[in-house]
C-alpha cells in the first residue's frame, strides 16, 4: 500500500518598493480570504522561484519588478488559514504603473510607515512580513530562523 504524504504548498511573495523606498504595493484580494494583501501566488510545476514571482506580479498588478533579493521563508503551519503554506518573499523595485488583474481586485500603494503603525489590516501575515523588510532595510538585521 502507498503512503500518502501531505506536504506544504510552496507559494512567493513580494514586498514590491514602488517609485520609492518608502511606499510598497498591496493587492485586494479577489478570493477569500478576503483583504489586503501582497502581490504574490503559488509556484507552478517546472518553475523556479524568481520565475514565479515575477509572472504572479505580471497576472495580478501588469508590471515587471526588479528583484533585489530573496529576503526569508515564512513557514509556520498557521500562517494562512487554507493549509500549510511556506512563502519565499522577494524584495524588489518596479516604477511602472500597477492595475489590477487576476486574483487582484484592486491595487494600492501605501506608505511603509503608515502600515507598521497600523493603517490597514492585512491578510495572512503580511503586516510582520513588512515590519521584518523593513527592520532590514533601515539596520541590515535580518529576521531570526523560527526556533
Amino acid at each position: 500500500m502507498k503512503e500518502k504524504y501531505e506536504n506544504p504548498t510552496p507559494t512567493v511573495d513580494a514586498v514590491i518598493f514602488w517609485r520609492s523606498m518608502d511606499h510598497i504595493l498591496l493587492i485586494e484580494r479577489k478570493n477569500p480570504p478576503y483583504g489586503l494583501a501582497l502581490p504574490g501566488g503559488f509556484v507552478n510545476v517546472g518553475e523556479t522561484l524568481e520565475e514565479a514571482i515575477k509572472r504572479e506580479v505580471r497576472e495580478e498588478l501588469g508590471i515587471g519588478i526588479f528583484l533585489m533579493e530573496q529576503f526569508y521563508t515564512y513557514s509556520h503551519p498557521l500562517r494562512d488559514p487554507r493549509k500549510h503554506i511556506m512563502s519565499t518573499v522577494f524584495i524588489a523595485l518596479s516604477a511602472e504603473d500597477a492595475k489590477a488583474g487576476d486574483d487582484a481586485k484592486s491595487v494600492i500603494s501605501e506608505s511603509v510607515q503608515d502600515l507598521i503603525k497600523g493603517s490597514r489590516t492585512l491578510a495572512f501575515d503580511h503586516l510582520g512580513i513588512i515590519r521584518d523588510v523593513e527592520r532590514y532595510m533601515r539596520t541590515g538585521q535580518r529576521r531570526k530562523l523560527e526556533k
